[in-house]
C-alpha cells in the first residue's frame, strides 16, 4: 500500500498472552518462545487460577497413559471473563473507529500479516503439535490466514469499507421543479463483535473475521476452540506487536465447559453488535437463538455434507485428483471436504481404482514427522471412535457397501488415527452418507443419469460446498445452477480464497466470509438526507 505504519503503542511481548498460559513443553522448539510467553505456573499471580490442558492429537497411547501428551496449560477464561474481554472492547472502539483512518487500519493489518509470515515456522509447528496436521499443510494454512490481512487491508481503503458509500440522485422536487436535496447512505462499523473460531483452521478463521472487522473500523473478541488455543495467542502476540491497540483484539480462552457461558455472554451482551461463528449446526441454531432477544447481526458457517460428482465426460484422472485434495485434507477434517462420491456407472470402477492408487500411497504418522507424513491424526481419540462406527455401520447395512482400503483404526500409532478409507456402493440411509464425516472416509456410489446425480447431490438439509467433474461446458454451467450450495467447484477440489465469497445455504448458515461480501458483514449503512 505505500503507507507509514504508525504504532498505537511500544512493540512488546504480550502480557495478555502471558496471562493466559501458564505451561508450555516445547517452548525450546521455537526459533522466537516469546511468542508463546508462559506466566510460569503456580509462581506468578495466576498460579492459582483454574488451567486446561492442551494435548497433542497425535500422542501415543504410552504417552497419554504416562501423561506426556500434555503440551501446554492455559488459563480458563469464564462469563466473567468473557463480559471484561467485551467491557475492554467496547471503551476501545471509539478511538479505533473514529480516530483511525482507513489507510491507518490498513498499515495495522499488513504489519501484522508480515509478522506471521516473518515467524510462519513458529506459527506453523505450534499449529502442527496441537491440531495433528502435517507441517506442510499447517504452513500452507499461515499463507491462507495471511492473505486475508493482506485483503482487508486493501479492502479498508475502499469505497465499500467504513465510510464509503454512495450518493443516488434525489426524488424529491423544489418549488421550481429542481431535485432537492442530497441522499446519501453512508457505511459505519457496526460496533463491538464477538467470534467463536473451530479448532481446525486455527489461524485461518480467526484473520478471515478479525481482518474484515477490524477493516471496517469495528473490535473484535474471540473465543478460539479449547482444543487449538495456542496458534490463537501467537497471533495475538504479533497483532500487538503490530500495533493493533489493546482492547480492539481481545481473546477469551474457555475450557469445554465454560464454553457454553462464554457463548451465552457473547449472544446476550447488548454491548455486542455482531456475531460470527464457524462450527457445528447445533451449535449455530443455539446462538441464534440466544441472540435473537437482542437482534443481532450473525454470520455463520455452519456444516456441510459435500457431493463430488464425476460425470461420464470427466477427465478421470483430473477427478482423481481433485478428490484427493477435497477428501483427505486434514484428514477429512473440514467443513468443505467431500463426503459422498458419486460417479458415473460407465467410469465408476476405474475411478475407484485409481483413487485408491492414490491414496495408498498416503503416511499417516505425527505431522511433525516432515516431510515424511502426508496425513496425521483426528483431533480427538471420540473422533476416531465416530469415524468407526459409521464405517461399520455402512458396512452392516445391506451388505453390499464394499470397503476397498483401510476401514481401521491405527492404534499403534495413537487413539486418535485412523486409516485412509474408501468404500464403494454406500447405502444412502447410512450416517456415513446423510452427515458430515469429518474424516478421512470416501463414500461412493454410482448414478446413471444427471437428473439421478443432482437430485442425490441436493437431498441434504445442509448446503456448504460441492463439486463436480465434467469435460462439458454447457453441464458445468447448467448443473452448477441446479446444485443447492454457496461453493461450488468444477474440476477442481479446494476453491477457498480471500477474494472469492465463502458460505452456506439451506442449514450451513448466514452470511459469507472473504471478498467485499466479507467486509460487508461488519458495516451497517445509514441513510442521510440533507435539504438545502
Amino acid at each position: 500500500l505505500g503507507l507509514v505504519i504508525t504504532f498505537a503503542r511500544p512493540i512488546s511481548t504480550s502480557a495478555a498472552a502471558a496471562a493466559m498460559l501458564s505451561h508450555l513443553s516445547f517452548a525450546g522448539t521455537l526459533k522466537d518462545p516469546s511468542l508463546l510467553p508462559s506466566a510460569g505456573g503456580g509462581d506468578d499471580e495466576h498460579g492459582k487460577k483454574k488451567t486446561f490442558a492442551v494435548t497433542d492429537p497425535a500422542a501415543t497411547t504410552k504417552r497419554i497413559e504416562e501423561g506426556n501428551d500434555v503440551i501446554a496449560r492455559v488459563v480458563t477464561m469464564g462469563r466473567d471473563d468473557a463480559k471484561k474481554a467485551i467491557d475492554k472492547s467496547s471503551a476501545a472502539l471509539p478511538s479505533w473507529r473514529d480516530g483511525t483512518t482507513g489507510a491507518h487500519r490498513a498499515s495495522i493489518l499488513s504489519r501484522w500479516s508480515s509478522l506471521i509470515q516473518q515467524n510462519s515456522e513458529d506459527v506453523a509447528r505450534i499449529m502442527t503439535l496441537e491440531s495433528g496436521k502435517p507441517l506442510r499443510e499447517s504452513r500452507g494454512e499461515v499463507s491462507y490466514g495471511c492473505s486475508f490481512l493482506d485483503y482487508y487491508a486493501s479492502e479498508a481503503i475502499r469505497p465499500t469499507s467504513a465510510g464509503g458509500g454512495c450518493v443516488a440522485p434525489s426524488p424529491f422536487v423544489a418549488s421550481d421543479g429542481s431535485p432537492r436535496g442530497k441522499v446519501m447512505a453512508v457505511q459505519e462499523a457496526v460496533g463491538v463483535t464477538a467470534m467463536i473460531t473451530p479448532w481446525n483452521f486455527p489461524i485461518a478463521m480467526i484473520t478471515r473475521k478479525v481482518g474484515p472487522a477490524l477493516a471496517a473500523g469495528c473490535t473484535a473478541v474471540v473465543k478460539p476452540s479449547e482444543l487449538t488455543p495456542l496458534t490463537a495467542l501467537a497471533i495475538k502476540t504479533l497483532a500487538d506487536r503490530a500495533g493493533v491497540p489493546d482492547g480492539v483484539f481481545e481473546l477469551v480462552t474457555a475450557d469445554r465447559e465454560s464454553t457454553a457461558d462464554v457463548g451465552e455472554e457473547f449472544c446476550t451482551n447488548p454491548t455486542v453488535k455482531k456475531i460470527s461463528f464457524t462450527g457445528s449446526t447445533p451449535v449455530g441454531k443455539l446462538l441464534m437463538k440466544q441472540g435473537s432477544d437482542t437482534v443481532k447481526k450473525m454470520s455463520l458457517e455452519l456444516g456441510g455434507n459435500a457431493p463430488f460428482v464425476i460425470f461420464d465426460d470427466a477427465d478421470v484422472d483430473q477427478a482423481v485428483d481433485a478428490a484427493m485434495a477435497s477428501k483427505f485434507r486434514n484428514a477429512g477434517q473440514t467443513c468443505v471436504c467431500s463426503d459422498r462420491f458419486l460417479v458415473h456407472r460407465s467410469i465408476h470402477d476405474e475411478f475407484a481404482s485409481k483413487l485408491k492408487a492414490k491414496v495408498e500411497q498416503f503416511v499417516v504418522g505425527p505431522g511433525t514427522d516432515d516431510p515424511k507424513t502426508t496425513m496425521g491424526p483426528l483431533i480427538t481419540a471420540d473422533a476416531c471412535r465416530n469415524v468407526k462406527e459409521k464405517v461399520d455401520e455402512a458396512l452392516r447395512a445391506d451388505g453390499n457397501a464394499k470397503c476397498i482400503l483401510g476401514g481401521e483404526a491405527l492404534p499403534e500409532l495413537g487413539p486418535n488415527f485412523f486409516q485412509p478409507t474408501i468404500i464403494c456402493d454406500v447405502d444412502t440411509d447410512t450416517r456415513l452418507w446423510s452427515t458430515e464425516t469429518f474424516g478421512p472416509v470416501a463414500a461412493i456410489r454410482p448414478f446413471d443419469t444427471e437428473e439421478e446425480a443432482v437430485e442425490l447431490a441436493n437431498d441434504s438439509s445442509v448446503g456448504l460446498a460441492s463439486y463436480f467433474c465434467s469435460t462439458n461446458l454447457s453441464r458445468a454451467f447448467r448443473v452448477a445452477g441446479k446444485l443447492e450450495t454457496g461453493l461450488v467447484g468444477i474440476n477442481e477440489g479446494i476453491i477457498s480464497t480471500a477474494v472469492a465469497p465463502f458460505g452456506g445455504v439451506k442449514e450451513s448458515g448466514l452470511g459469507r466470509e472473504g471478498s467485499a461480501a466479507g467486509i460487508a458483514e461488519y458495516l451497517e449503512t445509514k441513510y442521510i438526507f440533507i435539504n438545502y
